[in-house]
């Protein structure tokens, strides 16, 4: 219990003193549909991925302590490793069947903590999402939680520069409403429903 107080702590303070500032004066970041974020229970929130900034800007702009999934690698990263860490963030080895990093997810949501997923397992270069991962699919089906589609746009082109002088991209959250989860964890159902998330993500990215 100690543990998770602190955490949150470390993760309020993160949000409001680092992240809150690059995210509205840096970036101009704007949330569109917060009346779709559940507020009484934890959900399963699904997005695209554009860029390493994604996890603190969702986690920040929907107001919720989200865990999300990230490399293994990432970790040992400094600054960036105890920031991702102090959010709430667990590691996930790609390209594996990683059992461990599921019991942790189905343990954060029992716990009433949001998971986070990139549905596509890593960034894209055009910011949608292009071949997504039944996983968030099949954690939903386990844990009976919602599913929240949220697209943040321009993440992927976050900096461009002309005659020399940065430009910052303007940021948008766009937030879905929840989806239910699949009827079971057959592959026809997590198929028919990762399918679903990709159409509502990119419609949410125009």
């Amino acid at each position: 219990m100690r543990n998770d107080v602190f955490q949150k702590l470390i993760y309020q303070l993160i949000s409001k003193l680092l992240v809150l500032p690059i995210f509205k004066f840096v970036f101009k970041g704007h949330l569109i549909g917060r009346e779709n974020i559940p507020q009484n229970d934890s959900f399963i929130m699904v997005s695209n991925h554009g860029s390493l900034l994604d996890p603190p800007f969702l986690g920040h702009a929907l107001g919720r302590n989200i865990s999300f999934m990230a490399k293994a690698e990432l970790f040992r990263i400094p600054f960036l490793g105890f920031v991702i860490k102090a959010c709430g963030a667990y590691p996930v080895k790609r390209g594996i069947a990683d059992k461990n990093t599921i019991k942790i997810a189905c343990k954060k949501l029992s716990n009433n903590n949001c998971i986070g997923i990139f549905i596509d397992g890593t960034r894209q270069k055009n910011g949608r999402v292009n071949k997504p991962k039944q996983g968030a699919a099949l954690l939903a089906f386990k844990n009976q939680k919602l599913l929240l589609p949220v697209a943040i746009v321009n993440s992927h082109r976050l900096m461009r520069f002309q005659f020399c002088i940065p430009l910052f991209s303007k940021i948008v959250i766009k937030v879905g409403q929840p989806i239910q989860p699949p009827k079971s964890s057959s592959r026809d159902d997590l198929n028919s429903l990762t399918m679903h998330l990709q159409e509502n993500i990119n419609n949410l990215i125009g």
